[in-house]
């Protein structure tokens, strides 16, 4: 017999209750949620509007940026391009995410397909992964060979002090996500039909390779950041502070006119780390447990 429940008066089946106690949960929780994402927007926007004020000077002074975003698989990247860029002057910028090199670009100089994309002045250029796959994804899964790899290594960093030298403004993000927050994402990916198109057979091996991608991260980071063109890792596991953090990075980049002073640009230092100090973290967690933990 099922179970039933008094309410003034009248028998209430006890299931039905549990149904309603349910569906009014998923729906307070849908609504929470809703609610945290308008706000966390909204807490975007004053930054949004200063990286404005930041296209319009470069525009104003003929100046180039490029801005490259790099990381783990399901980092964060996207997402922060989309909310760099939301309410930018399309005229003033381009995002360049290029896929893997046709047969003649195999045969040419290796930064050649990255060059013809470059910015105009008065322009930015993010790349969504940059001429740094060679470094991470390229050889991890050997797409090229060890002296193509040893070849980039070697050539990057005079490549970039050109490139800053002639005054083009360069920014290196670096997003780093928990191998946990990492699994979580890709889970989220292949139950949500609307996210099933970021899951490629890569991504499906980056758990598998944790390890590979680590030691690779450490070499590129330790050996390409320089005084002239530097990384700033972001720790993303909580997308809304990488996404701020990241905004003030660029914002901090440029020396730009009419800056809010109202606004708070300093960087909190348990989300944006410098690429000398990430090294130095992951220096110390080799000596203490034998391997990086990160």
């Amino acid at each position: 017999m099922e179970k039933t429940i008094d309410i003034d008066g009248e028998q209430v089946l006890l299931d039905d209750l549990i149904k309603i106690f349910k569906e009014n949960t998923k729906e307070q929780q849908i609504q929470n949620k809703s609610i945290s994402k308008r706000q966390d927007e909204q807490a975007l926007k004053p930054f949004q509007a200063e990286l404005i004020k930041l296209q319009q000077y470069l525009e104003k002074n003929d100046q180039k940026m490029i801005i490259l975003f790099e990381g783990r698989d399901a980092a964060g990247k996207g997402g922060t391009i989309r909310r760099v860029t939301r309410y930018m002057d399309e005229k003033h910028y381009r995002v360049v995410a290029l896929g893997k090199p046709t047969q003649e670009q195999k045969t040419q100089w290796f930064y050649q397909k990255y060059i013809q994309h470059f910015p105009r002045g008065g322009e930015i250029v993010l790349f969504d992964r940059s001429w740094y796959n060679r470094a991470m994804v390229e050889s991890v899964f050997d797409f090229c060979t060890k002296k193509e790899y040893e070849d980039f290594m070697e050539s990057v960093t005079g490549f970039e002090n050109d490139l800053t030298r002639q005054g083009t403004i360069l920014v290196k993000l670096y997003y780093s996500v928990t191998k946990e927050e990492q699994a979580r994402r890709f889970e989220r990916r292949k139950n949500d039909p609307l996210r099933q198109w970021k899951l490629s057979e890569i991504d499906m091996q980056a758990q598998e390779r944790w390890d590979d991608f680590t030691n690779t991260k450490y070499n590129m980071i330790k050996q390409t950041h320089t005084h002239n063109a530097p990384w700033t890792v972001i720790r993303s596991d909580v997308k809304q502070k990488a996404r701020i953090e990241s905004l003030k990075v660029i914002l901090n980049s440029v020396d730009y006119e009419n800056r809010d002073k109202s606004l708070d640009f300093s960087l909190d230092p348990e989300i944006v780390i410098s690429g000398a100090r990430e090294i130095e973290i992951m220096d110390t967690q080799r000596t203490v447990n034998g391997k990086f933990t990160s």
